[in-house]
């Protein structure tokens, strides 16, 4: 809206394109690729007529920024150009907001409902972490040591380790602390650090509650991601360990739905641990 009048999107009118995601080494490589055309229509605030016209993408791929993705507003034959520069200001300002929000969900909600392939090396590690106490790996995956939490489906137990540059009391503030949180996630979020208290996170893909809380030590959350059966929830144990100059994080995630295994383990791994690291790193920066 602005002091000419009121535009909006009406349809989605072509759509021509692709987008993929693939696990390198232990990273996301995203490719996307659209033409896109939208119909948009407007009224003239002082004379009440009632245009409408077309915006065009032509481009919107990984090799250019949003900010730079060529948008081109069309109007259909006669006046009411007004409507049509209000389109090319502030209607486009909305239509990349729009973007943005597509390749957020890209790289968060489509990641975390995927199967991810990875390669021997990675899966013999990933197989050692799996393996429970005093078991094996063929124990760890046989039907009768599937868990079956909330909804009854089939499902596996998630074990893994990670060793951080920080002190223990820090990484815990990374987990409860919203601005921390925000930071490493790069998404707006809802911590509420106490029993009973809320969390939501990457745009609303991951949601829970917190059900334990030991300052430095150990955290426990009901998890789920968006992409699973409806109201079936994981139990997260996240424990910390202070070592020297450095802490270590055991993440035991028990209920994950057999069907979307790899994919949480690479969530934690890429969207958590990786972006932590990250995080970490950069504070230490700042400070040198």
């Amino acid at each position: 809206e602005g002091e000419a009048g009121r535009c909006e999107i009406g349809d989605l009118k072509h759509v021509e394109g692709e987008a993929s995601c693939n696990s390198r080494k232990g990273k996301l490589i995203f490719f996307y690729e659209w033409n896109l055309r939208l119909s948009w229509k407007g009224t003239v605030k002082e004379s009440g007529e009632k245009h409408k016209g077309s915006v065009e993408i032509p481009n919107l791929s990984e090799e250019n920024e949003v900010d730079d993705t060529e948008i081109n507003v069309s109007k259909k034959k006669g006046e009411g150009d007004v409507l049509k520069d209000l389109m090319r200001t502030e209607g486009t300002t909305k239509v990349r907001e729009a973007l943005r929000d597509y390749l957020k969900a890209l790289k968060t909600e489509f990641t975390l409902g995927m199967i991810l392939p990875t390669k021997a090396p990675v899966g013999q590690e990933l197989a050692t972490e799996r393996k429970p106490s005093g078991s094996t790996m063929q124990d760890a995956v046989t039907p009768q040591s599937l868990d079956m939490v909330g909804v009854k489906i089939p499902t596996v137990r998630i074990h893994m380790r990670e060793v951080f540059n920080s002190p223990a009391d820090e990484l815990y503030s990374i987990f409860t602390k919203k601005e921390l949180v925000q930071k490493f996630s790069k998404c707006p979020a809802v911590i509420e650090a106490e029993k009973g208290g809320k969390l939501q996170m990457f745009e609303g893909c991951v949601t829970g509650e917190y059900t334990e809380l030991v300052p430095s030590q150990r955290i426990v959350l009901k998890w789920r991601c968006r992409s699973w059966p409806d109201e079936h929830y994981a139990t997260v144990a996240l424990n910390f360990q202070n070592l020297v100059a450095q802490s270590e994080l055991e993440l035991e995630c028990k209920g994950v739905p057999v069907s979307h295994e790899e994919s949480t383990r690479q969530c934690w791994k890429n969207q958590y641990f990786e972006e932590i690291h990250t995080l970490l790193q950069q504070s230490k920066d700042n400070m040198e």
